[in-house]
């Protein structure tokens, strides 16, 4: 990052709500054109914190220990 960036009264993760529910993505090319894609989560999909992310590595760690539970 360059010396003139200054991020030291940023606020981590300000903006990741609306992040999760779906974001535009526009790349401007050189010649004039642009592209616009827009994502969200597929259906079905589930986002982990990140302190839970680190026990479930995968889908099938989730999904075992999800059935544990409603067994």
């Amino acid at each position: 990052m360059r010396d003139e960036y200054d991020f030291s009264d940023g606020v981590r993760g300000k903006h990741y709500k609306a992040f999760r529910k779906g974001h535009t993505v526009i790349v401007h090319k050189d010649d004039g054109s642009t592209s616009v894609q827009y994502f969200t989560q597929e259906d079905g999909s589930v986002m982990l914190d990140p302190d839970v992310k680190v026990h479930f590595p995968d889908s099938e760690s989730v999904n075992k220990a999800l059935r544990s539970l409603i067994a």
